[in-house]
């Protein structure tokens, strides 16, 4: 006990210090991103569906070739319709991720199993040097 109060203050960094150590680990526990290259072996390998949840306007300047649009305020109501098998691969994908990372939690909240955000959206898309679709 005299150990423990003679040495709190290294006892605390000792535990902070494991404790920001293991939560990376943690948080990529319960994230499914996806980086631009996983996205495409998803894509190829397990059928994965592309939905692009930017604005309408968004999508058409630039979009992942096959991906559907289904903007973030109308995903609820549509995504059941777009994607009618909740087993199938979902790339929730935006312009940079942020909005993508809301889908994907939508998406599992409807019961969807295999649900994934694009990391970077369709700018780390575009820096992997794969291709882009304008309607």
């Amino acid at each position: 006990m005299k150990f423990i109060l003679d040495n709190w203050m290294l006892i605390t960094i000792a535990l902070s210090t494991g404790f920001f150590l293991l939560l990376p680990v943690v948080q990529g526990a319960t994230a499914t991103g996806i980086s631009p290259t996983e996205a495409v072996q998803c894509m190829n390998r397990e059928k994965g569906m592309v939905i692009d949840v930017c604005s309408a306007d968004e999508f058409a300047q630039n979009h992942i070739k096959g991906a559907v649009n289904v903007p973030l305020d109308e995903l609820e109501d549509r995504l059941g319709k777009t994607v009618k098998n909740k087993s199938t691969p979902v790339i929730m994908v935006c312009a940079a991720g942020s909005r993508s990372k809301r889908a994907q939690a939508i998406a599992i909240k409807l019961g969807y199993e295999k649900v994934h955000s694009l990391h970077g959206g369709l700018k780390a898309w575009k820096e992997a040097n794969l291709p882009v679709a304008k309607a």
